[in-house]
């Protein structure tokens, strides 16, 4: 298969910029009669294929994206507790600037590697897409890159700093949930829901969770390492327990994995939040419905999701712009999962 022609290609042949190609294969104003003309000739002659456009004009210059999701077969993007209100963002915000939106989901391992090539990037029908949740591998990115498609990444990452993203400050977030947990008389914390080396994010609130303690001079660390599955939650949680029973609390990196973390302390005899507090991450929505109520650390899913096409429309503008990272603080929600040691 020849490889396609990209707007790099046009902008070499043509001795312009990336950016004055681009506009003027969009059909934007302000570039000359001359320059305008030559480009296009350069595209004709190298055999440029314009993206497939639809009929709608969003104020944003956007037309027509594509959304990528993971998905295990457990676990549909849709129902997800933390990828829905993304997706629902991303919905809310391309209604607003009316921008088509496609959707993908595609299947990915325990350490969230795509396991397929989404259809969709092999098509010539998108001017951006969003990777939801994912890392991106080699060959996801030798497609986006052969078919010039801006990304931005959302509760996602890479290898490198190539692309736009919108993530959570997660070593801060989880800094901020040990320090809760000090503050409260507990020196004796667990971590739940991670392993040494794990995906980025899981890493980071691995991360703030040992530097927490360090700096209040905890030097006593507790690991129940898992993927972030309710069932190996509960597994490790009931084994950290027994083998630790000095343990007052517990960090669990995700709400999955604290539902899996309080099932398991009561199967081992513990009382909640009377002899064990957990405290959670994400604030999905059943947080607020088990017994006790969850204490845990609120991410702005929906904020990620409208964020995210913000980013999109900017990249698709402003093609040589420097990468943007948008990093969203998480907030307290303190519920009825903490309880107080008193010396």
């Amino acid at each position: 298969m020849s490889r396609r022609v990209t707007l790099e290609d046009i902008a070499k042949e043509t001795g312009v910029s990336l950016a004055t190609v681009s506009l003027v294969l969009r059909d934007k104003p302000g570039i000359n009669d001359a320059t305008r003309q030559r480009v296009l000739e350069a595209a004709r002659t190298l055999g440029y294929r314009k993206r497939a456009q639809v009929d709608i004009t969003g104020d944003y210059g956007l037309k027509q994206i594509g959304v990528i999701t993971k998905t295990r077969p457990d676990d549909l993007p849709q129902e997800n507790p933390f990828y829905a209100p993304v997706l629902a963002g991303i919905e809310s915000m391309c209604r607003k600037i009316q921008v088509n939106l496609l959707y993908a989901s595609v299947p990915v391992d325990l350490e969230n590697h795509l396991l397929e090539i989404p259809r969709m990037l092999l098509e010539d029908q998108l001017e951006g897409v969003l990777l939801v949740g994912a890392f991106v591998d080699q060959t996801i990115e030798q497609l986006l890159e052969q078919h010039n498609t801006p990304v931005v990444l959302v509760d996602a990452y890479a290898s490198g700093y190539r692309y736009d993203s919108v993530v959570t400050d997660n070593f801060r977030g989880a800094y901020a949930a040990v320090m809760y947990l000090v503050q409260h008389g507990h020196c004796s914390i667990g971590l739940v829901g991670s392993f040494p080396s794990f995906y980025p994010s899981i890493d980071e609130r691995r991360r703030g969770y040992v530097e927490a303690l360090n700096d209040h001079d905890i030097l006593e660390h507790y690991f129940a390492d898992s993927h972030l599955t309710l069932e190996e939650a509960a597994e490790s949680t009931a084994e950290l327990l027994q083998r630790y029973p000095e343990i007052t609390a517990l960090f669990c990196t995700n709400d999955k994995v604290a539902l899996g973390a309080m099932q398991a302390a009561r199967a081992v005899g513990r009382t909640l939040p009377d002899n064990l507090s957990i405290i959670g991450f994400d604030n999905i929505d059943s947080a607020a419905h088990v017994t006790p109520a969850l204490t845990t650390m609120h991410v702005d899913k929906a904020s990620m999701g409208r964020l995210a096409v913000q980013l999109l429309s900017n990249r698709v503008e402003f093609l040589n712009a420097g990468c943007t990272s948008t990093i969203l603080q998480p907030t307290l929600i303190e519920r009825q999962s903490v309880q107080i040691i008193r010396s």
